[in-house]
């Protein structure tokens, strides 16, 4: 047999050529992040029985359009492109917009979100502080007696919901000799794994002279510390949690999955993957006040809190990404970003964006395969181009 084989054409190498070791890299994500099964141990989190998916909507003539992006214009399709777009979908009102796929990704096709997993894992949290088994005010110490000898020893569970422990941790994503590489070791997520599991990594974190509380700090242990303390407050797994309290109640129509390490600790801080469709749900539920099909799935006193009226301005203003959101605030692990629309996010790696802007009434969902992990200057013009987007649907 000569030529190409079809996975080469249409992804431009071979499958044999995506490993551990490069996953994540351009141009290996474009198929890598839709089969993070194939690349590290995964756990299901199954969707209602008997939910069906409608059949994938064109934009259409959206995709034309002209939006105003860093003083000039370019086309929605334009952007899309030079953003390295794998999926968008878009609802307004709460009806679905329609659906755009790069030529990589089908329709139905689950995503990695990477940190939007922090927002849905935060969600569960509310979930479960509504029903009284979990508090975030109480000490993690609580939960997790051996947290005590570590950063978290003397931090609420608060601190860690709204990332402002005060952890001797830095996120060099592309630093192999780091203790962030170490991280990516103990999740299985780089090669070298496996002695060392998840939760022993967490225990060996320590902090910074600096009280809790003061400054966003933006640390992913954090987020899979979340994880935990959910499951020593509630007694169960996480993919079983996140699978009764949030998935099936919001009327999820694809099964979810989520990364593990060598103890089957859920990788909560990035390792969800869901299909667009899904995370656009759950975005429409939060626009909602955390009703979905005329069902409450959160409290709406958490969502409020999360979207508009909690977290710190000076906690956010002492952190490094005020320039993404001059007048923002982070909550729960969501973004409010201050704007006169009040739109709130999460938001992951290599441009994973779930953005709500309840006053155009519009949810987007964007999973996307760019080069870099972090952006920044990439990232305020995608804000720009969501902004763009409301303004058209």
């Amino acid at each position: 047999m000569t030529g190409k084989t079809a996975f080469e054409t249409r992804y431009g190498f071979a499958r044999n050529k995506v490993q551990l070791a490069n996953w994540r890299e351009n141009p290996f994500n474009r198929w890598s992040f839709q089969n993070l099964g194939e690349l590290v141990p995964t756990a299901r989190i199954a969707a209602a029985s008997g939910a069906s998916e409608a059949p994938a909507k064109d934009l259409g003539g959206l995709l034309n359009e002209k939006v105003a992006i860093s003083g000039g214009t370019e086309t929605v399709t334009g952007f899309l492109a030079r953003s390295s777009t794998d999926a968008l979908t878009i609802m307004k009102g709460g009806k679905l917009v329609g659906d755009w796929f790069a030529p990589h990704m089908d329709f139905g096709a689950r995503h990695i979100v990477f940190s939007v997993s922090k927002s849905l894992t935060a969600i569960v949290a509310g979930i479960l502080e509504g029903e009284g088994v979990f508090d975030p005010e109480a000490p993690v110490a609580r939960y997790i007696p051996e947290a005590a000898s570590s950063a978290y020893g003397d931090a609420t569970a608060r601190h860690v919901l709204d990332m402002t422990v005060s952890l001797d941790f830095e996120e060099a994503y592309l630093d192999p000799e780091s203790a962030f590489a170490r991280y990516r070791r103990a999740t299985l997520w780089n090669p070298g794994g496996g002695s060392e599991s998840l939760r022993e990594f967490l225990l060996t974190l320590q902090r910074l002279a600096e009280p809790h509380g003061q400054t966003f700090r933006y640390r992913s242990p954090n987020s899979d510390l979340l994880g935990l303390l959910l499951e020593r407050a509630s007694g169960q797994r996480f993919t079983d949690l996140m699978r009764d309290k949030l998935w099936q109640p919001l009327g999820a129509v694809s099964e979810a999955s989520v990364g593990v390490d060598m103890e089957g600790t859920a990788r909560t801080a990035g390792g969800i993957s869901v299909t667009p469709r899904d995370l656009a749900r759950v975005g429409e539920m939060m626009r909602q006040g955390g009703m979905a099909n005329g069902r409450r799935v959160v409290p709406q006193a958490w969502v409020e809190d999360t979207t508009s009226t909690g977290g710190s301005s000076d906690a956010w203003q002492r952190g490094t990404m005020v320039p993404l959101f001059p007048q923002g605030r982070y909550r729960n692990k969501w973004y409010q970003s201050g704007k006169p629309s009040g739109a709130y996010c999460g938001i992951g790696i290599h441009g994973q964006w779930l953005y709500v802007d309840p006053k155009a009434e519009v949810v987007i969902a964007k999973m996307s395969s760019q080069p870099e992990p972090v952006d920044d200057p990439l990232d305020i013009e995608i804000v720009a181009f969501f902004e763009g987007l409301t303004q058209l649907v």
